[in-house]
């Protein structure tokens, strides 16, 4: 008996800190949306877009921000305020939020496991390089065809999102400039990011990057972002800035919310 209860409470666990979290419902802001036909991931994704309140009187190419659990049920109303609230406040420049909205969600922002127990979250697991394909050779052109922008781009995301985004920043950190993950699901193929943080970083591009990462007080994820936080400070690269935010009086459900200012306005500022 005790052996099935911990399998339940390990299940449990990982659907908690896999799902999207951001529970209260956000005013929707004016946004455009779109649709593409993917064949890196073989089916129609919704995209939404929102640009701050002069782009269309403006001639500026802008930055760009993209986000998964990109719906309008999702987070994307959540951040595109944010944003608006931060740009009027003359916190951060203005930029373009690109949001990506789910159809398989733990499909896509997982990479490949060999651990059994990580198989049991969802039907299908592990199809984060082919949706990590569609944002680069499909996602990006479309965005840069359709919009005025510069070369700059960030990515962010929460739990398995936030995974996504720390995944995409050890295997091909060239895709990004900045990476924002709140609470990301370390855990992963028994914290294989982690494992691995060292090699990845002893190929890191020239090029400077940036990220900023925090972790709540759940259990399953916070010995790794700190983990993940010492290696990052031994290592030392010089072309890279980093911010762990450790947020131990946080609860994972609601770590994006009590935190997101300050880590956009740290990243896309370039401080310290």
């Amino acid at each position: 008996m005790k052996f099935i209860y911990n399998q339940l409470l390990f299940i449990i666990i990982a659907l908690a800190s896999c799902s999207n979290v951001s529970q209260p419902t956000d005013p929707i802001p004016e946004y455009e949306t779109f649709k593409i036909q993917s064949k890196k991931v073989g089916e129609e994704r919704i995209i939404n877009v929102w640009t701050p309140p002069n782009y269309k009187n403006d001639k500026d190419s802008l930055a760009v921000m993209y986000m998964a659990d990109g719906g309008i049920k999702e987070d994307f109303p959540h951040i595109a305020n944010t944003l608006a609230k931060l740009i009027k406040d003359k916190k951060i420049k203005p930029l373009i939020l690109v949001g990506i909205e789910n159809t398989e969600r733990r499909r896509d922002l997982t990479g490949f496991t060999e651990i059994e127990k990580d198989k049991e979250i969802a039907a299908v697991v592990g199809g984060s390089e082919k949706f990590r394909a569609f944002i680069n050779d499909e996602l990006f052109p479309e965005i840069n065809k359709r919009y005025r922008t510069t070369n700059e781009k960030s990515i962010i995301g929460e739990s398995a999102s936030g995974l996504f985004v720390m995944e995409t920043f050890f295997l091909t950190p060239q895709m990004f400039d900045h990476y924002i993950a709140f609470d990301p699901s370390l855990w992963w193929n028994n914290h294989y990011l982690v494992r691995t943080a060292k090699e990845h970083l002893s190929k890191f591009p020239s090029n400077e990057k940036r990220v900023w990462f925090a972790g709540s007080n759940a259990k399953d994820i916070s010995p790794f972002t700190k983990e993940l936080a010492n290696i990052l400070k031994k290592e030392n690269k010089a072309n890279l800035k980093w911010k762990f935010s450790d947020e131990p009086k946080e609860k994972h459900t609601i770590i994006f919310r009590a935190t997101k200012e300050k880590a956009i306005i740290w990243t896309l500022n370039k401080t310290e």
